[in-house]
């Protein structure tokens, strides 16, 4: 390797994934949080310089940047699937407060298929660290998909521009990312189908409705304000709150799922919650807003 990494046991998963063409970026070690400064950091110099790049504009397959990157930290690795032409299919497990006998996504996913007279998808897929699955397929040529939550049933998500899911190699809370193994197939034209049903109009509404993302704009400053300067024993419950309610914006397509997370990161982080302390609970939060939203479902 043309690298000194310093043993660094995820570079080795980084370039792997650049090396499909992927574009990779670094998460916190044992979480799923970008590692990357966020908008309140920002330097506004070098590649931000003419204004913040989020991570999604930041990912690359560059050796050199991705070397540079994973000598500071044994990071996690993130694949930013719009701009690698991916879209990620998560299938989840059910949460520590479910009934023993409610499906999880592999298994409902399954029931997906079957109704649809389609066998399921052999392509290359990756175990998470809690027991889900992310199912890769390359996007139609042409189509630009974004990411969803619950569109083709509980406990499935996907991840296309807007999204990243965390690569194989990576480690969170103790458990193991790892990998099939084997090619990445094409997404089968009657995901795509389902994926893509009413996406066209939801377009057409975002642009046509300005006064809605200035509206949307201003409730992400007031919520991010509000969790930022939330005392302590306050705090979770703040953010609870304003993930909850920044979820229907989400919903609409008035913002991205992956402004809102960083926005609500930065701010719990600068109320003194950890990096892991909120990954979880924004994420649980935006989950369950997006799912009681009586309008469409993009993350």
């Amino acid at each position: 390797m043309p690298y000194d990494t310093g043993g660094n046991p995820f570079l080795p998963f980084a370039f792997d994934a650049a090396g499909r063409g992927w574009h990779v970026f670094p998460l916190r070690p044992g979480v799923k949080t970008p590692a990357l400064h966020g908008t309140e950091r920002c330097p506004r110099a070098g590649g931000c310089a003419t204004g913040h790049r989020k991570w999604e504009q930041r990912a690359t397959d560059d050796p050199e940047q991705i070397a540079a990157w994973w000598s500071r930290r044994w990071y996690n690795v993130a694949v930013a699937t719009g701009p690698s032409g991916l879209v990620v299919i998560d299938l989840d497990v059910p949460k520590g407060n479910s009934s023993a006998d409610t499906p999880c996504g592999v298994t409902i996913f399954k029931a997906l298929c079957e109704r649809a007279g389609q066998p399921v998808p052999d392509t290359y897929r990756v175990r998470t660290a809690s027991g889900g699955w992310h199912l890769y397929f390359t996007t139609p040529p042409g189509i630009r998909l974004t990411s969803t939550a619950g569109k083709l049933g509980p406990l499935i998500d996907t991840r296309a521009w807007g999204g990243y899911v965390v690569a194989a190699g990576s480690a969170i809370g103790g458990g193991l990312y790892t990998d099939s193994g084997g090619h990445v197939a094409p997404l089968p034209a009657w995901l795509c189908t389902r994926l893509t049903a009413r996406q066209e109009s939801r377009g057409q509404a975002v642009q046509s409705s300005s006064r809605a993302s200035r509206y949307a704009s201003a409730a992400l400053k007031a919520e991010t304000t509000a969790v930022a300067g939330a005392e302590e024993g306050r705090r979770n419950r703040t953010l609870v709150r304003a993930a909850r309610a920044l979820g229907r914006f989400v919903a609409s397509g008035d913002l991205s799922r992956s402004e809102v997370e960083e926005a609500l990161n930065g701010a719990g982080e600068r109320a003194g919650l950890r990096p892991y302390e909120c990954g979880p609970v924004i994420t649980s939060a935006l989950n369950w807003s997006i799912a009681h939203n009586p309008q469409s479902r993009t993350a």
